[in-house]
């Protein structure tokens, strides 16, 4: 017969049957009384459910629980009336050997059962049986649970979303006291600290509820809250009272000065709600970007937007730091294990001088962890100098545990803040990662079961420190001018980080013309003028490895790290130390918008390691972040390419007008010049006009000759630029474009040269989802978002659309923006491709229009176009009109209303989204005569098509190098 509650409650209730003899009877007890299956049932060996795990009987080591179900729970009992709060802290310290349960439960033998949550992002609940109470099914319940669904008791709440509401909260005060007038960062600096007090008292390093009393007062007495506070805080700066109650010595830095605001009865309301919520849980990892938010009122919307990065800096995290040295404590664990063995087969001195040996060991590779430094040149608001700490805690704390179980004896973990070292330039985003870093460590003491450290609760963190991590201004001590030079960063066995993420051509929008002079100047030779800003940081930590100052060094950058004038100096680290991990695409979010990053981990790869690209192991990491055999970024320029590719048009102004307004300009009477506005009213496209509908769109342009005088002759024109370019050129930095405003910026003078003998010429966008060529007629203007390429042939439109040339793109091109999609260049997209031999570039199409391979590409490519335009602008839908002047393409018009509903779907992006098979067909029969032309099987796979285009590539090179 079942045990029943009653009966259970008879047979426990205030036992004084010693824990040890009490723990395994009762427990077996327990499971009867629910009617859960017993240890021996689900696992006769005890490994994954049973008594004393971990217990060593060799060495007498006691289990790290007196009951472990793996995946539920680990269970610590102690005689009836004994401290639980030991008992759990006892629990806590040895959660990392049982793979951290989702429940800690502790119970002595006669009064009480306490199960605490142990989900890592969740805020952590207590469940309090009473062995009095077990009749009560509710109760029951949750015990049962424990054993058999530990999901049903996981809190709902997260710790993220706990964050979330104390950094809204803060939002509105910090947004109150602005208003008043406050400067925002001593605002900042002021609710820092009522951060911490709030933390302070839900861990119980203040005086319990001292801080919530205070509020309550000041409630009563708002006029008062000022001198509370300034109490509250001088007694923390140093250690002292407040009333009767005795307050620690925290400071750290955070409570140096006496700045305090007074606040109005609906402000301290604020506070006081803010401090009901939990602070013991709030999450150290995002704390400080979700109150950077919080403060910054614009990035109010963005609250928790950064909550998935945490997963993102382990990845950083993982291989610079916790991989290496845990792999070199396993190593020193099997040392250990060895002459621990070695000491119990033997006595006297050798076993002692086997144990001192073992022990040696041991505090090597403890003080390696105590003497190991982590620096983020970036760091922002801390996380990922909170998270590499909590690493280096969790290591060290792990090492001690497992080498107890050895029969070695453990000490306080002795791995603290000091650790970490940050830069950050702005000061209020320092003293973010300060607090922290603070918290973190805080938490992580109390959740493994030790007290936190005291004399000072905070130690000053002067090793996170508030500058610019890329130059310095130094005053030599000669008395000499001072001078700008670049910044040294602390030495440190790894560096790690999350740089700024800015673009080439955003830095003097940015920073200014002065800041970029002097980073070019200072990085010339290193870091490509036009590179992203995050280059630097990687240039400095790859300067780092060379000097022998890092051992690895691990960084978020920008995904188009992997080409162009970014990836010169992955180059050097891909040829020198090497890229041991790398993720090419991963999602990211920057200042509330996703975005595309890369990451890569380089240095000295030790004892084999694998490389890892995008989770996989591979034989080798490419400096663009590919493994493929064939390195495309040793890929050279052919100069059978030059000269035929060229980015279009950029205007550098409001040039452009509907086609309406220029149709009627161009029927307007003659200028005083006795020329029409043709002369300077040309259709203009860009990518949306390719891949969506065209907008019939024209522009203004006075070519790259014409003087003032002479586009003044074409009065509504110029009067048009007069009013709406003039005025924005003249604050232009650069000096040409201010004082040739009437121009274009940048007119291609070079693409013109060779666009004007043609009738037609093919254009691509520079960044579109899909790579697609599309014929423009001659005089449209392209703008500088397309790739304009000087031929009018077929063959070399059907090679260009080729997926040779495809994947030759999308393996050399970078990406862009939250589609992440392919971007394509002149230089290293188009003028590295190797066409097949006789069909190049640099042959006029009439030299090879005999050659049957020319006429199957140039039949299958025209097809293919025909095919595209029919669906597009099919015959019954649209009309042709001719242009207002001769010499210009047809206008495509919809026939009626309807008509044009239908063909506002009607886009190239669609159509390639939906890929229909005639459309897939076509391509294939493309992809067929371009493979015949090059002499290889139309079925390769994608890989040994690179490969063969690559060897093509570097035999194409060195004749030409040859030839020089």
């Amino acid at each position: 017969m079942a045990l029943t509650p009653h009966a259970f409650i008879a047979r426990w209730q205030n036992s004084p049957i010693k824990e040890r003899a009490a723990a395994q009877p009762h427990f077996l007890d327990l499971c009867e009384m629910l009617g859960e299956p017993k240890p021996s049932d689900l696992d006769p060996t005890g490994k994954d459910y049973g008594f004393e795990v971990g217990a060593n009987k060799t060495t007498g080591t006691p289990g790290f629980a007196d009951v472990f179900k793996r995946g539920h729970f680990a269970w610590e009992y102690k005689g009836t009336g004994a401290n639980l709060d030991d008992a759990f802290a006892q629990l806590q310290r040895y959660a990392v050997a049982l793979d951290n349960p989702p429940l800690l439960i502790v119970s002595d033998i006669g009064t009480t059962i306490r199960i605490h949550t142990n989900w890592t992002n969740s805020v952590s609940k207590r469940y309090d049986i009473a062995i009095a109470d077990l009749a009560d099914p509710v109760k029951r319940g949750w015990l049962k649970s424990a054993l058999y669904d530990p999901e049903a008791l996981k809190p709902s709440k997260t710790r993220q979303q706990l964050t979330e509401e104390a950094a809204g909260e803060f939002a509105v005060l910090a947004r109150s006291l602005r208003e008043r007038g406050h400067d925002p960062e001593q605002v900042a600096h002021f609710i820092n600290r009522l951060v911490f007090c709030m933390f302070a008292e839900d861990v119980k390093l203040l005086p319990e509820g001292l801080f919530t009393k205070m509020l309550e007062r000041a409630l009563d007495y708002p006029a008062e809250f000022e001198d509370f506070a300034r109490d509250l805080f001088g007694a923390m700066t140093k250690g002292g009272r407040v009333g009767f109650e005795k307050v620690k010595w925290f400071n750290g830095g955070l409570f140096d000065g006496d700045l305090v605001f007074p606040l109005n009865r609906d402000e301290i309301q604020i506070v006081h709600r803010a401090a009901s919520l939990f602070w013991g849980d709030v999450d150290p990892s995002i704390l400080g970007t979700l109150f950077e938010r919080g403060l910054d009122p614009d990035k109010r919307s963005q609250l928790g937007a950064h909550y998935t990065d945490r997963d993102k800096i382990m990845q950083i995290i993982n291989p610079v730091i916790v991989e290496p040295l845990f792999a070199e404590w396993s190593a020193a664990k099997a040392q250990i294990e060895a002459l621990m063995a070695k000491a119990l087969e033997t006595k006297g001195a050798p076993a002692t001088k086997a144990r001192n040996q073992a022990q040696l060991v041991l505090d090597q590779y403890l003080q390696r962890l105590a003497d190991f430094r982590v620096l983020d040149p970036a760091c922002g608001s801390g996380n990922f100098l909170y998270l590499a700490l909590k690493a280096l805690k969790d290591l060290e704390h792990r090492a001690q545990v497992e080498a107890e179980t050895l029969g070695m004896p453990r000490r306080f973990p002795q791995i603290g803040p000091e650790v970490v070292h940050g830069i950050e330039i702005n000061p209020y985003a320092a003293e973010l990662a300060r607090v922290s870093v603070w918290i973190g460590e805080i938490q992580w003491m109390l959740r493994n079961g030790f007290s936190a450290t005291e004399n000072p609760v905070l130690k000053p963190l002067d090793n996170i420190q508030c500058r610019d991590a890329l130059m310095t201004w130094e005053v030599p001590g000669d008395g000499s001018e001072g001078r700008w030079i670049e910044a040294v960063w602390p030495e440190a066995d790894a560096i790690v980080g999350n740089p700024p993420f800015l673009g080439g051509k955003l830095l003097r929008a940015e920073l200014g013309d002065v800041q970029v002079g002097r980073l070019f100047t200072l990085y010339a030779g290193r870091v490509p003028a036009e590179a992203d800003l995050v280059i630097y940081w990687l240039e400095k930590g790859l300067q780092a490895i060379d000097a022998g100052r890092t051992e690895r060094v691990g960084f978020v950058a920008t995904n188009s790290i992997r080409g162009g004038a970014n990836r010169r100096v992955l180059d050097r680290i891909a040829d020198g130390p090497g890229i041991v991990a790398a993720w090419a695409d991963e999602p990211w979010t920057v200042e509330g918008a996703a975005v595309r990053v890369s990451m890569a981990v380089y240095g000295e790869r030790r004892n084999g390691e694998d490389m890892r690209l995008d989770g996989h192991s591979v034989q080798r990491i490419n400096s663009d972040l590919t493994s493929s055999a064939h390195d495309l970024t040793k890929a050279k320029r052919l100069r059978e390419n030059l000269g035929v590719a060229f980015m279009g048009d950029t205007k550098g102004g409001a040039f452009d007008v509907p086609g309406d307004v220029a149709r009627q300009w161009l029927a307007l009477p003659l200028n005083p010049n006795g020329r029409g506005n043709s002369d300077v009213l040309r259709p203009w496209v860009n990518g949306l006009d390719l891949m969506r509908r065209p907008r019939d769109m024209w522009i203004i342009d006075f070519g790259w000759e014409t003087d003032e005088g002479d586009a003044a002759l074409y009065e509504v024109p110029y009067g048009h630029i007069l009013a709406a370019v003039r005025p924005v050129r003249a604050s232009n930095k650069r000096e040409a474009y201010r004082r040739l405003w009437w121009r274009h910026v940048e007119p291609r003078q070079g693409m013109w040269k060779r666009l004007r003998p043609l009738h037609r010429f093919v254009v691509t966008p520079t960044v579109a989802k899909h790579r697609l060529f599309v014929w423009e007629a001659s005089p449209t203007i392209p703008d500088h978002q397309l790739i304009a390429i000087a031929r009018d042939d077929g063959t070399t439109f059907g090679i260009l659309h080729s997926r040779f040339h495809e994947l030759w793109a999308l393996g050399l091109g970078t990406w862009l923006g939250v589609g992440n999609d392919p971007r394509y260049t002149p230089t290293t997209t188009f003028e590295t491709f190797p066409f097949p031999k006789g069909l190049t570039p640099d042959i006029p199409a009439m030299n090879y229009a005999d050659d049957p391979r020319a006429t199957a590409i140039t039949v299958a490519a025209e097809r293919l176009n025909a095919l595209r335009e029919n669906w597009l602008n099919p015959a019954d839908l649209v009309r042709r009109e001719p242009e207002v002047v001769p010499g210009y393409p047809d206008r495509i018009l919809p026939v009626d209303d309807a008509a044009a509903a239908v063909l506002k779907k009607r886009t190239l992006t669609n159509l390639y989204n939906q890929r229909p098979a005639w459309l897939d067909n076509a391509h294939r029969a493309l992809d067929a005569a371009v493979a015949v032309a090059y002499g290889w099987p139309d079925d390769l796979t994608d890989d040994e098509v690179l490969t063969r285009l690559f060897a093509l590539n570097q035999e194409r090179a060195a004749q030409q190098d040859a030839a020089d």
